[in-house]
């Protein structure tokens, strides 16, 4: 249990990593507008080219939600060792490729990586890449953590 707490919140704290290299991507105009913006509209009803109330936020929280999952679950493939950045680095591409060639065009929110605006992808795939050796390396300065004695 507590190796897959230390997953969720190295999750957190790679989410929030990957966060920052997509808003300097926005910033410097690569991307428009966020992925995790784009996933939230298309999933609530409605049309998914109109802005919808509270999508802002349930965007930030799904997103983090999604990294902390994905962070436990990296935990638990990892077992007890400690995983490089490099692993971490393998992790976030892989992730990056199933959601965006994967899934988020299956629920119609972006093209796939093959058919979608180079840029935005280069970004999402430096983000995801961030994302994973960040969580690799969080996970284990979390696991090596000492214990404190309870008595």
């Amino acid at each position: 249990m507590r190796r897959l707490s230390a997953g969720a919140v190295g999750g957190l704290l790679a989410t929030g990593a990957m966060s920052v290299v997509m808003l300097a991507g926005r910033g410097t105009g690569l991307m428009s507008e966020q992925p995790p913006k784009r996933i939230v509209r298309t999933l609530l009803p409605g049309s998914r080219h109109r802005p919808k109330p509270a999508e802002k936020p349930l965007a930030v929280v799904s997103h983090f939600g999604f990294g902390a999952a994905a962070g436990s679950a990296f935990a638990l493939l990892t077992r007890r060792r400690r995983p490089p950045a490099l692993l971490g680095a393998v992790y976030g591409l892989i992730m990056w490729l199933a959601s965006y060639q994967g899934w988020v065009p299956a629920v119609g929110a972006l093209p796939p990586v093959s058919r979608d605006r180079p840029a935005r992808q280069a970004v999402m795939a430096l983000g995801h890449v961030v994302y994973g050796m960040t969580l690799s390396t969080a996970l284990n300065r979390l696991s090596d953590t000492p214990r404190k004695d309870l008595s």
